[in-house]
């Protein structure tokens, strides 16, 4: 189908969600918290001069109709000193943090220009990426949204499927447990090539929480937790569109509209084509640069509320198609073969339903369940050779939370997860017959407990058990401290466990576009590891400004770990059980500064240390970075009309595979390089339209596809991946949106 006529549907199917703006007002929107995250239904929200007043709904949010320009906000809620907060960009979603009447310090929400909310009063360690930060760079994806964060770093995982992976904590994002809207996703097959499943316009904000996390929504968070929230039908304007095009060749066409059918009744629209089917081989390996990609996905979702009662429920649907490999017929030894291509058809279907309960405003006290499922078809062709996944989940959580007086609250629930795995194909016969069918089935029950004796000083504590039809019975426990030195210097501290089942070729499978062959240990354990770690935040006065410095260090020990070792055969992967050690060693330090207005300067450093015993030896982890340091600059004019915003990544060497030894085809270590991206935007009354360029120091990996030239031989490798495969890239695009 054309791709006039996919835009043209796209529009089609979002034009019954424009509405006009009440004549003379704007509205300010946003949410209502406690300092732990928690919203305060009932809040009442009034500008600076009482002309406008509202209250927030079951969820802690608001919509205040007001005149003017308003430069103020004040809330006040039961139990919670007054909060006057003030407004700096009315147009954004405002976050209104309020402390207890027993807390005697001021609560400060610092939005920044960087567009990146620092976790400042929870006890956790975490940040918040919103959507005008994902606005600052291409951001077309999930993976392409962290290309500005100091911690969470995106990869390519091979030179020829496009499949990705993040890292947090010097580990792969299996460890990382990924929620959208609360709940686990993007799991097992779909963890592959998910972070591309995500358009980055759908996304309201990216909440990262690094080392042990709440206990609520599971054992499986290693290094952290990713949890992305949608767009919110009561928060979304009435139509969003983003248009974006690059000189590689793909286009993509995102829209979000949403409706209020009445006061409790609200629902939104989200659609999503790209298209990015030009050929790429700058290198003349004869393979791709990048796959050829086209994918198509839409979602529904709805948002019904009474006083005492909230729903959201929604459904996905995703098809996506990957072509990569070789571009022309492959000559050896005299003999033709047909070009080496990878081919990667997938289906998926997402849905969720969410609805809470509030039992005593007055105490925080609410019940809520949350429900979803999901069902992934992937089919490929590596070069002939086979492999199907069918995976399917179902997941259930059941939460209660109150308070008991101003010092002490509880959280309790229970949990249900399963998931279905059906393997076929070639591939699944030769290597993992005996697994063709896989299912397991994990329930357990978590309690968490905050208690806060003084402003100074916050206890959490989490304990959850949960039993396997795989593993039998395991305990997660965590802990979270939070002091407050003085009101320039927080410290942190958590230490907590985490788990995870493995499933070796849905989470593997880009593995199979090259030649190495594959052992499987029968006897593979559950991992586990434990997570520590320990920062100091200050927030330091400088010339009226506020100078933001954090030291953080986080060390994660494995219990047991399914070891993917490369090492110890070149031309061969082995899976099995850790039998030594496996650590990550993370330092970073990180500091923010607006040298003047409208100008903020951004500064990080991560020295990571991450070892494995591959049989017997113990290493670092191969193509994995020492270091990484990061430099980001944002500037905005007074009147807003224009940002400019500019990115340096500087990624540090490291080890590679251990090469054949009689025979190398690869370098045992790999060098530095700098990446460089900016955007510039020009901003108007309902669009704007922005022009930006990613690694611009036009670095590349030469060779990324080992002995290329012959696909079919024993040597051919396309993993040892450790920098970009495609050099610099440029792109325009247009927004444009109907505000509410």
């Amino acid at each position: 189908m054309k791709k006039s006529v996919w835009f043209m549907l796209l529009f089609s199917l979002l034009t019954f969600t424009v509405v006009k703006a009440e004549e003379g007002k704007s509205i300010v929107k946003g949410y209502v918290l406690d300092k732990e995250g928690t919203p305060l239904p009932g809040a009442y929200v009034y500008n600076e001069d009482k002309s406008s007043a509202t209250v927030t709904d079951g969820e802690g949010y608001f919509e205040l109709p007001v005149s003017g320009e308003v430069r103020q906000l004040r809330a006040d809620y039961v139990g919670f000193e007054t909060l006057t907060y003030a407004v700096e960009r009315p147009t954004d979603v405002q976050v209104l943090v309020m402390v207890s009447d027993t807390e005697l310090d001021e609560v400060v929400v610092t939005a920044g220009s960087m567009g990146m909310l620092k976790n400042r009063t929870g006890v956790m360690n975490g940040e918040s990426v919103t959507a005008q930060a994902l606005t600052r760079a291409a951001c077309c994806n999930l993976s392409e949204s962290f290309e500005t964060n100091p911690s969470v770093d995106v990869a390519y995982s091979d030179a020829v499927t496009g499949a990705k992976q993040i890292q947090l904590l010097g580990l792969s994002g299996t460890y990382v447990q990924m929620l959208t809207e609360n709940f686990p996703n993007m799991r097992g097959a779909a963890a592959v090539y998910g972070l591309d499943y995500i358009p980055g316009p759908w996304m309201q904000s990216i909440q990262i929480s690094k080392g042990a996390a709440s206990v609520k929504n599971g054992y499986e968070s290693v290094t952290g937790q990713i949890n992305i929230e949608y767009k919110k039908p009561k928060i979304a304007d009435p139509l969003f569109v983003n248009l974006f095009a690059s000189d590689a060749g793909r286009y993509e066409g995102n829209a979000v509209g949403a409706v209020e059918l009445n006061d409790r009744l609200s629902t939104a629209l989200f659609v999503n084509y790209y298209n990015e089917e030009r050929s790429h081989d700058k290198n003349g390996d004869t393979f791709l640069d990048m796959p050829k990609m086209h994918a198509f996905s839409v979602m529904n979702r709805w948002h019904y509320q009474t006083p005492n009662f909230v729903s959201q429920s929604g459904v996905k649907v995703l098809t996506d198609k990957r072509v990569s490999g070789q571009t022309a017929h492959t000559l050896h030894g005299g003999e033709v073969f047909d070009p080496y291509t990878v081919t990667n058809r997938t289906s998926r279907v997402e849905w969720f339903t969410k609805n809470g309960f509030i039992l005593n405003p007055d105490r925080n006290e609410s019940v809520a369940l949350i429900v979803s499922g999901s069902y992934h078809d992937q089919k490929s062709d590596y070069a002939a050779r086979l492999y199907n996944a069918y995976e399917t989940n179902l997941y259930a959580s059941l939460l209660y939370e109150t308070d008991f007086g101003s010092k002490h609250k509880l959280a309790a629930g229970m949990n249900f997860n399963w998931d279905d795995y059906v393997q076929r194909g070639d591939v699944v016969e030769r290597y993992v017959s005996q697994w063709r069918n896989i299912d397991e089935t994990v329930t357990g029950a978590y309690a968490e407990y905050t208690w806060t004796p003084t402003d100074k000083f916050t206890l959490m504590a989490g304990l959850r058990g949960d039993y396997s039809s795989l593993h039998r019975w395991f305990v997660t426990p965590r802990l979270h401290l939070k002091y407050d030195v003085t009101s320039w210097l927080h410290l942190r501290a958590s230490a907590g466990k985490g788990y995870r089942t493995t499933f070796v070729f849905p989470e593997n499978s880009y593995l199979l576009a090259s030649s190495r062959t594959l052992h499987v240990a029968d006897d593979l354990s559950q991992e586990s590891a434990w997570n520590y770690g320990a920062s100091a935040s200050f927030y330091i006065p400088v010339k009226d400004e506020e100078l933001t410095l954090s030291a953080e260090w986080f060390y994660t020990d494995f219990n047991n770990q399914m070891v993917v070792d490369m090492d110890s055969d070149a031309h061969a992967v082995y899976f099995y059980n850790l039998k030594g050690r496996s650590t990550s060693n993370v330092l970073q330090v990180e500091a923010s500064y607006p040298l003047f207005r409208g100008f903020t300067l951004l500064g990080a450093y991560r020295w990571m240390d991450v070892k494995t015993t591959y049989g017997d030896k113990t290493m670092r982890k191969p193509l994995t970075s020492r270091y990484k340091a990061l430099l980001t600059a944002s500037y905005e004019t007074p009147l807003k009309k224009w940002q400019f915003d500019a990115t340096v990544q500087f990624n540090g060497g490291g080890r590679m595979p251990t090469p054949d030894a009689e025979r190398p085809l690869w370098e045992e270590t790999f060098p530095s390089y700098t990446q460089l991206s900016a955007q510039i935007t020009r901003r108007f009354r309902r669009w704007s339209i922005y022009l930006g360029g990613e690694n611009l120091t036009n670095f590349k990996q030469k060779n990324p596809v080992v002995s290329a030239s012959n696909p079919y031989g024993s040597d051919f490798d396309a993993t040892m991946v450790w920098g970009p495969t495609m050099g610099r890239k440029l792109y325009v695009g247009i927004r444009y949106n109907i505000p509410k």
